[in-house]
């Protein structure tokens, strides 16, 4: 972790005097089950944490921002800036991605790059950074890091992978398209949810996601890359 260490310190200036809340932010449930004789923590709760004052943070962002945006037109620019696919962008922007802990299952898998892992991640740190510090240090955090990106509008278009599939498919044709679960994971407070895309009863791909709208972006999102690439 001397590594992470330098690396929060030369790009954040950030220096955690409670180590132990920054490998337990770094540490996916997977690393943590594999290890149960060492009693690991992993860093669901903190994602817990750091989802709550990071919503907290951009709510005050955007209502002192935008001063004449309505209510319903403030949750929707959160949501996309909160969203699971920017915050792993988040992630890899910092890249935290290189410092996670993974099972070895899940390392083999690919989750060291899933937007499910990353985002998670990125929450979990901001978690461990509210009580190490204070949520200023998180505010500052997230304007060096996230509040540039949206002051370029980065996240006033949000493409839905959804429709765009769906104009993909029935381009060809009247196609039926369904998107199933096919599988729950996680404990109530966070969950994931991984999604299987149907065109005609034939399935094209799955994603993941923290809820199921999420999870049938990504399967749409896998689908449509692929297809744009056939």
């Amino acid at each position: 972790m001397k590594k992470l260490d330098l690396l929060l310190k030369k790009s954040f200036n950030i220096e955690f005097e409670n180590r132990d809340l920054l490998e337990t932010a770094f540490t996916h449930t997977s690393y943590a089950n594999e290890h149960r004789l060492l009693k690991i923590s992993h860093n669901e709760r903190l994602e817990f944490l750091g989802d709550a004052v990071l919503q907290l943070i951009i709510s005050e962002y955007l209502f002192t921002k935008y001063p004449d945006m309505d209510e319903g037109d403030l949750s929707k620019y959160r949501s996309m800036i909160v969203r699971e696919e920017s915050l792993a962008g988040f992630s890899r922007y910092c890249s935290f991605e290189s410092y996670i802990k993974l099972g070895k299952g899940e390392e083999k898998s690919g989750g060291r790059n899933r937007d499910t892992i990353l985002g998670d991640l990125f929450e979990a740190f901001l978690g461990a950074l509210l009580l190490d510090k204070n949520i200023d240090e998180v505010r500052r955090f997230l304007k060096l890091v996230m509040i540039p990106q949206v002051e370029k509008g980065n996240f006033e278009k949000v493409k839905d992978y959804k429709t765009s599939l769906q104009e993909v498919l029935q381009a060809k044709g009247d196609i039926v398209i369904d998107y199933q679960v096919v599988k729950e994971s996680g404990p109530a407070h966070a969950k994931e949810f991984e999604v299987s895309v149907l065109a005609n009863q034939k399935a094209l791909s799955r994603g993941r996601g923290k809820s199921k709208k999420l999870a049938e972006q990504d399967a749409a999102k896998n689908a449509f890359k692929e297809l744009s690439e056939d």
